[in-house]
């Protein structure tokens, strides 16, 4: 057995996307991580890469916010602490709109203005192609999740500057203007504040508008790759730990369990059948990934976390529901500690050549994921009041034995 103290290996954390399901996902794992590896300290990695919804949550481990407050933070605000609101992600970019409305007019007279003028070359379709520039380009604004965090960072002796942090901090996002990738926190783009760069890096097209910043447009990383673990790869770590939440489902048993109806997404519509479609691109795409990390960085360690394609919780969940949100992150806690339970003999050995080990009889045991947080005033789960009645039963037969004696 090692010691406790926090492993001297260069240890890397890449968390990727899958909006405000997605965050709260993570933020569950990597509860159960941090309380399941000795000798990992989630506030004190090498570095910090984070794509998306994975941006906002590795900024606030690099800020030194626990995996407890964020836990905490689900289910109610601490004092001088703001609660994690996934509403804060899905407001309506009502200006947006406005400022689409108001195009209109023009793109419609400039259309018919060429009919009339080039009856040979035009069609009744132009009005209708002129007008598609209308669409507003983000349905929901992001700038509440820049100014959430913006108020988070400025307290309590945390901070909004890359340059401040004790640990390296790398947020992904797309250059819209040339699809190229842009590391903000690295030289260069380290000027941008840390919130600034958690909007870009969120920016998913068609829900949200590119974020703007020194001249240039910025939308989601995730376009180009999932995790971004390279990221840290080459920074030199010797271990990369990655939580991926974007996993497409496969809905063969959700009949028999009574999820779906017919087992066919169809049925759940437009959103969902896009968000299916995006879910195994990407996820094909960062198995390639992956693939190539094992030649590439062969004297490297990758570990990757993600729900079950089985998984219904994850995906038919409405994390909007206060008490669904509850419900998500206790699912994600306890399937991560039963993959690493199930998985130990694959995962040990891997630790241990990092200086860390796994502890086999944390997750051995049960645990609730409130008590672990220290959340007090919450109603005892069964099995926990299960526990401590049989320790009040053994302690009553020891008195009695020893009366007997």
């Amino acid at each position: 057995m090692i010691a406790s103290q926090t492993s001297t290996a260069k240890i890397g954390l890449a968390l990727a996307g899958g909006g405000p399901e997605g965050a709260i996902y993570e933020i569950g794992a990597i509860r159960a991580l941090d309380e399941s590896i000795e000798g990992l300290d989630m506030n004190d990695l090498h570095i910090y890469v984070g794509v998306s919804a994975g941006a906002f949550i590795s900024s606030c481990l690099a800020n030194n916010l626990s995996t407890a407050q964020m836990c905490r933070a689900i289910v109610k605000p601490e004092p001088g602490e703001h609660p994690f609101v996934p509403e804060n992600f899905l407001s309506p970019a009502i200006g947006e709109w406005v400022r689409s409305g108001l195009k209109v007019p023009r793109l419609l007279a400039e259309a018919f203005w060429k009919i009339l003028s080039h009856p040979a070359e035009s069609s009744l379709l132009e009005p209708m192609t002129r007008l598609a520039r209308a669409l507003p380009v983000g349905i929901f604004k992001n700038d509440p999740i820049r100014a959430y965090l913006a108020k988070i960072f400025s307290m309590h002796g945390r901070t909004d500057n890359f340059r401040e942090l004790r640990r390296k901090l790398v947020l992904v996002a797309t250059d819209l203007d040339s699809g190229q990738p842009v590391r903000f926190g690295e030289p260069g783009l380290d000027h941008v504040p840390i919130s600034k760069a958690v909007q870009a890096s969120t920016a998913l097209p068609g829900l949200y508008p590119p974020a703007l910043i020194d001249g240039r447009n910025y939308v989601d990383g995730v376009l180009l790759k999932t995790v971004h673990a390279s990221v840290a790869l080459e920074e030199g770590v010797d271990l990369v730990l990655c939580v991926n939440p974007i996993v497409p489902v496969d809905t063969f048993r959700s009949v028999e369990l009574g999820v779906m109806r017919r087992g066919q997404l169809v049925d759940r519509g437009l959103p969902t059948v896009l968000a299916q479609t995006f879910r195994t691109l990407v996820h094909s795409r960062m198995g390639t990934g992956l693939a190539a990390y094992e030649t590439r960085y062969a004297d490297r360690d990758v570990l990757v976390f993600e729900p079950r394609r089985d998984d219904y919780m994850m995906f038919f969940t409405n994390v909007f529901s206060f008490t669904k949100r509850k419900a998500v992150v206790e699912h994600a806690y306890q399937s991560t500690r039963r993959k690493l339970l199930r998985n130990r003999h694959r995962i040990e050995p891997i630790l241990e050549r990092h200086g860390l080990r796994l502890r086999t009889e944390i997750l051995e045991e049960e645990r609730d994921l409130w008590e672990s947080v220290d959340l007090h005033g919450r109603r005892k789960s069964t099995w926990h009041v299960k526990k401590r009645l049989d320790k009040a039963l053994a302690k009553i037969e020891a008195l009695v034995a020893e009366q007997s004696s």
